[in-house]
């Protein structure tokens, strides 16, 4: 089966992909040193004209979900009362309040987001030609257009691409059904929970919706058992991976193999609780950085777990793929009454060349819990065991033991905490 492209970068050669994002990523720190508060401040002794590779790149600090909120909090503490401005997005935002900034919106915590202009700000329109939507079609759209930014970013990838939009939003099943029935849309975008909603109520209500014949999902997962179970229902649904502080990240193809990078993001995927970039084909946590102006996030950690696919797509896209969400990054764990964090597993292993990779494994029962490092090395010289097992006294001021293991040993998952306790 032929396959088609939204355009022809993504046809591109890798060698010339990266050339093109490493060119750009050089500006896109110094507009974001220039333009974004925050960035001044984060990447003051960074020179922008140094960073030209990924290694380069790799050296600056992940900016995660929670620094946006403690510096967005800090900001609105210190102007209460006064004009609001683009300090409310916490110094990252590069556009202020007016014609550059259409929206804001706002993510649980909360955190506020920034929608700029230019056509397909968000560059959804890349994913929804991939999922089979071409342009003069009509697109039910039923992502939330209130507080989030997920309507507004089908929306105008929609209209970037040609296509018309009824903005159906959450709920309101039954008339759901009625628009459905009555304009015929080309299909549906949404999360694919509510999809099946909507085919269940019609189901019930004795109608069918012969038009919907493709969809987009995206916000939740999107398991086998329910793309089948679409499919026995004439309707062939993609995935989609996009964040309010993002947009797109990558997205699915007819070809069903991962998810395919967007062509205006670079993505790193790294060790959790690290920015220290992990061997292609392991699990870890998906950093990325944007060439978005008005929003300029460079190194920004989603907290997602994800890991390369190697190879190339078979409809013949040639940009890196992930296999998509394979949980979070942020594991976390209280022992004894004490937090410890994958930061301190990383301290720990990089006191000791001979450790090829950790994890911490929390068993027993809450209140009575014991924790083990088992650890990866190809060397075993005398005392290892216990000098490591001084480090996680150091490092967590709570005693573990260590377990030695052959390279190889540890599952590929991206844990490098694991709470293996019982909750009874």
């Amino acid at each position: 089966m032929p396959h088609s492209f939204f355009d022809a970068l993504e046809k591109r050669v890798p060698a010339q992909r990266e050339e093109a994002l490493l060119a750009e990523l050089p500006r896109q720190i110094a507009h974001a040193k220039l333009s974004s508060a925050a960035f001044a401040d984060l990447l003051k002794d960074v020179d922008p004209a140094a960073v030209t590779s990924r290694a380069a790149l790799a050296r600056l600090p992940v900016i995660r979900k929670s620094e946006l909120q403690e510096r967005q909090q800090a900001a609105r503490d210190a102007r209460a009362g006064a004009v609001a401005s683009g300090d409310v997005f916490g110094g990252f935002s590069a556009l202020e309040y007016g014609a550059f900034m259409p929206r804001v919106f706002a993510s649980p915590g909360p955190i506020y987001e920034p929608e700029g202009t230019g056509k397909d700000y968000w560059r959804m329109a890349r994913a929804m030609y991939a999922a089979g939507f071409r342009p003069g079609e009509l697109i039910h759209n039923c992502f939330s257009y209130h507080f989030v930014p997920a309507g507004s970013m089908m929306e105008t990838g929609a209209h970037a691409m040609g296509c018309t939009v009824f903005p159906g939003g959450t709920g309101q099943t039954e008339q759901q059904v009625q628009a459905m029935r009555d304009l015929k849309p080309a299909g549906y975008i949404g999360t694919p929970s509510f999809l099946k909603i909507i085919v269940e109520k019609a189901t019930e209500l004795g109608l069918t919706l012969p038009s919907v014949k493709k969809a987009m999902f995206g916000g939740e997962a999107y398991p086998p058992s329910l793309r089948d179970w679409f499919t026995a229902r004439g309707i062939d649904g993609y995935q989609c991976y996009a964040t309010a502080d993002l947009g797109l990240i990558a997205y699915e193809t007819q070809a069903r193999e991962g998810l395919v990078l967007d062509e205006g993001v670079i993505v790193e995927i790294v060790r959790p609780g690290t920015g220290d970039p992990v061997a292609e084909g392991e699990v870890g946590e998906l950093v990325v950085t944007t060439l978005s102006g008005g929003y300029p996030l460079v190194r920004f950690g989603t907290g997602d777990l994800s890991a390369v696919l190697p190879g190339a797509c078979p409809t013949g896209r040639t940009n890196t793929r992930i296999k998509g969400w394979m949980g979070r990054a942020d594991q976390t764990t209280k022992i004894r009454g004490m937090f410890v964090h994958p930061k301190q597993v990383d301290d720990i292993v990089k006191r000791y060349p001979e450790i090829v990779r950790a994890r911490l494994v929390v068993t027993g029962e809450m209140a009575n819990d014991t924790m083990t490092l088992k650890v990866e090395t190809g060397a075993n010289p005398d005392g290892l065991a216990a000098r490591i097992g001084e480090s996680i006294r150091d490092v967590t001021k709570l005693r573990g033991t260590v377990e030695l293991l052959q390279p190889g040993s540890l599952p590929n998952d991206g844990k490098v905490i694991e709470d293996a306790r019982s909750y009874k």
